[in-house]
This record gives C-alpha cells, structure tokens and sequence, in this order.
C-alpha cells in the first residue's frame, strides 16, 4: 500500500498532513481461464444482445449496457465465451469507472 499526500488540504491546515491509501492496481483477469470457465457450465450464464457481454444467469440487466435482452442458449454462451477469451478486454466496465 502506498501513502501519498494530499496537498491542498495540508496547505490548509498548518502543521497537518492528510494521506490517501492507493491500493496497486490488481493483476488483470485471465480472460481464457474465465472463458473457459464459463463453456465448460454455459446454463449459468448468458449473453448481453445490447453489447454482447456474458452475465450470470440470474441478471435481470446488463451491466454494462442496462439491456433487457439475453440470449441464453448453450451455444450462444460457448461461442461468445470463446471470442471474448481469445481477445483483449475493450469495453468499460462499472470497475474501470471508479
């Protein structure tokens, strides 16, 4: 854990000195362990038609996108895990937001 300063509020204050925790940043997620994952039990899960990500199976909204509309066969869910496996992240999440 890293401490920094902040700097206007100790200017503020004589004498004090106030810091914020930064956590480093975590080891990004191996996409193919998930994809796999999610092909090997594809009835927990389906796929996002706004934006075509995967989500559990009990999410009433997506997200990312907030669509309504899901495609829950086992064949959707397997063929889109696997294109999402074999490729880098490019849609911004909730957790790239802050």
């Amino acid at each position: 854990m890293i401490l920094r300063p902040i700097k206007k509020q100790a200017d503020r204050i004589p004498g004090a000195a106030f810091f914020i925790a930064t956590m480093p940043d975590p080891a990004p997620p191996n996409r193919a362990a998930t994809a796999a994952k999610i092909a090997a039990n594809p009835i927990g899960y389906k796929v996002c038609e706004g934006c075509d990500s995967i989500v559990g199976s009990g999410a009433a909204l997506c997200p990312n996108c907030h669509s309504y509309r899901f495609e829950a066969s086992a064949e959707r869910v397997i063929r889109q895990a696997r294109i999402l496996g074999a490729r880098e992240q490019t849609s911004v999440t909730a957790q790239d937001l802050g």
